[in-house]
């Protein structure tokens, strides 16, 4: 909290991520330092904490007050980010009839190049790190196996359901952003996993959970679990600063692409709805080009 500021305001949604999303509580304070120092700013500056009176040039305002700071724009763009979800959850709830997000345009920031998971550590991890031999141990490892092998989203994996797996073609479902479906193939392999893992499920009495992957007390996943469980298991082989379920769809696209992959495929694959969305995963390409052409080019130093 912020210079010991209190805005009662804020409790129902810091309860909400908290207990509701189970978000870690890392993120919660981010969560509620970015809120305390925007309605201090509001407060200070317009005597206004009551969101529903809260107007787009109030926040366009505290925007350029950031900018006054030697904040990136990233940084920027994430307390904006915090702000849309606030606002997001009040518009679900009916504590605020209109949202004054709609009409505010994020700063733009440089494009950061995609955090990837080399070739060698990724197959480390899944053909020699040793996962528990408990439930729980094979629910980690599906975790896994799922985000490289298919690049789902860590929410696409969570809502991934029984039902979506379509076991004579090889495929799942994937219900994405925009309610968007899209059919991934998977391997044999993985397949044969997944069947053994819902064995598992159904002799611990779990069968009528709709959901592919569950905790061991055959709820439904939360983001929290995904995160901690990636952490975890890629922090054995390889010391990446980011380890978040989102690396290892960066890593399957990456993987891709360096593998010759055609791009427009690799688009329908990850749910993209543009292909600029997708180019980013070229840089890599390019970087082992430039590898190979100063390795074997005769003039590549001259």
């Amino acid at each position: 909290m912020l210079k010991g500021q209190s805005f009662p305001v804020l409790v129902p949604f810091i309860d909400y991520v908290k207990f509701e999303k189970r978000y870690s509580v890392h993120t919660v304070i981010a969560y509620q330092n970015d809120l305390e120092e925007f309605l201090l700013f509001t407060k200070e500056k317009y005597e206004e904490v009551d969101p529903a009176r809260i107007s787009a040039s109030i926040i366009r305002s505290w925007l350029a007050s950031l900018r006054e700071h030697p904040i990136q724009p990233r940084s920027i763009n994430r307390k904006l980010s915090t702000l849309r979800s606030w606002y997001k959850f009040l518009l679900k709830n009916k504590k605020v009839e209109v949202n004054p997000l709609q009409k505010i345009l994020p700063p733009k920031s440089g494009k950061r190049l995609p955090v990837f998971v080399e070739r060698i550590p990724m197959d480390r991890l899944l053909h020699q790190v040793e996962f528990p031999g408990t439930f729980e141990g094979h629910t980690q490892r599906l975790i896994i196996d799922l985000l490289y092998a298919t690049g789902i989203r860590r929410s696409e994996l969570i809502n991934l359901k029984n039902a979506d797996i379509d076991r004579s073609a090889k495929t799942i479902k994937v219900l994405g952003k925009g309610s968007k479906e899209r059919i991934i193939p998977i391997s044999a392999g993985l397949l044969s996993r997944m069947d053994a893992y819902q064995e598992e499920k159904e002799q611990m009495g779990f069968d009528r959970v709709p959901f592919l992957l569950i905790t061991k007390k055959g709820k439904k996943l939360y983001p929290e679990y995904v995160y901690r469980s990636v952490k975890k298991y890629l922090g054995l082989v390889t010391t990446l600063e980011k380890k978040s379920p989102h690396v290892l769809r960066h890593t399957f696209a990456t993987h891709l692409v360096n593998n010759g992959a055609d791009l427009n495929a690799i688009k329908e694959l990850l749910g993209h709805a543009n292909l600029s969305a997708t180019q980013i995963y070229t840089h890599n390409t390019i970087e082992q080009l430039k590898t190979v052409y100063e390795q074997a080019h005769p003039h590549s130093g001259k």
